[in-house]
């Protein structure tokens, strides 16, 4: 028997795909842009439009701000299913960078006491962004194929040791606001025009990797991380999250097809719960790794 996969706005996966699927819940989450609140609800085909504004404000310097989800939204996200005798498994964004798993976690403890008949699990996925999604992505892959809830989430818990990320930003006064380099590293990479080459590790938090000199540098960086990680990318598909920055997105998916045969890119935006933090002009590549060393421990 099927049962519903639920996960939050994180994931960041376009409308048109979350509406494709079977089953299938994506939570809004709350952000805001000069204490202007608003949801990134996923599902609705305004949000990219949402998006690209979020973007403008934050150009035009916006102050933002995002919130997590809390265990009652997780539970009454949840609690609809279970009413209905539908079996529930929850994927979360990563406790490296947010509550949001522990949450879940708690939501799922409350609901098996209401609910003792049903089945009902989440699985931190220490993944973020299109990250999230590709990780959703194949899990949801894997419970179609016919597997049982608690097949998926062993298949998961698994999966997300090998599903890499590695990303670079544009402006680095955004991880400056956010506590993750100084004010003095900041001005420095300014003047010198540097760009800082990320990724998630195990433990699911972002790590600076590499300074290079120049967008167009940072961009080709993302390409060598994806043919030293990638496992076999001519046989996955691999997604590409951009902050309102199509065209070089559109650049990274045509060298990945040209030069790593990749089969299927799929392209989608940043959304606010993440932009937020990174800013406009980010671009993150996610794809599968050989193994759990591919995700790479912090230095």
């Amino acid at each position: 028997m099927s049962f519903w996969i639920l996960t939050d706005a994180c994931s960041d996966l376009p409308c048109e795909y979350i509406r494709k699927q079977a089953k299938f819940h994506v939570v809004p989450m709350l952000y805001s842009a000069n204490q202007e609140e608003a949801y990134l609800d996923l599902t609705q085909e305004d949000s990219a439009e949402k998006t690209r504004q979020f973007y403008a404000k934050m150009r035009g310097g916006a102050l933002t701000h995002t919130s997590q989800v809390n265990q009652k939204a997780w539970e009454e996200a949840a609690e609809k299913h279970l009413i209905d005798g539908e079996d529930v498994l929850i994927l979360a964004f990563s406790s490296g960078l947010s509550s949001t798993a522990q949450m879940a976690a708690l939501a799922c403890e409350e609901l098996r006491q209401r609910y003792p008949n049903r089945r009902i699990a989440s699985v931190d996925s220490l993944c973020a962004s299109l990250g999230e999604g590709l990780f959703v992505h194949y899990c949801l892959q894997y419970r179609d194929a016919g597997h049982s809830l608690e097949e998926t989430r062993v298949y998961g818990e698994d999966l997300k040791k090998r599903t890499i990320h590695w990303f670079t930003v544009d402006d680095m006064v955004y991880l400056k606001r956010g506590g993750r380099i100084s004010a003095a590293s900041y001005v420095a990479a300014t003047v010198l025009h540097i760009k800082p080459v990320l990724n998630v590790d195990p433990k699911g938090h972002l790590v600076n990797r590499a300074k290079v000199q120049g967008r167009r540098r940072s961009l080709k960086a993302l390409l060598e991380r994806t043919r030293e990680h990638a496992d076999h990318p001519e046989r996955q598909t691999m997604f590409i999250g951009h902050g309102d920055c199509l065209e070089d997105a559109q650049w990274l998916a045509e060298k990945l097809k040209e030069e790593l045969k990749v089969p299927e890119v799929m392209i989608s935006q940043i959304g606010p719960v993440i932009g937020a933090h990174s800013g406009p002009g980010t671009l993150a590549v996610f794809f599968l790794g050989h193994g759990p060393s591919d995700r790479l421990e912090a230095e």
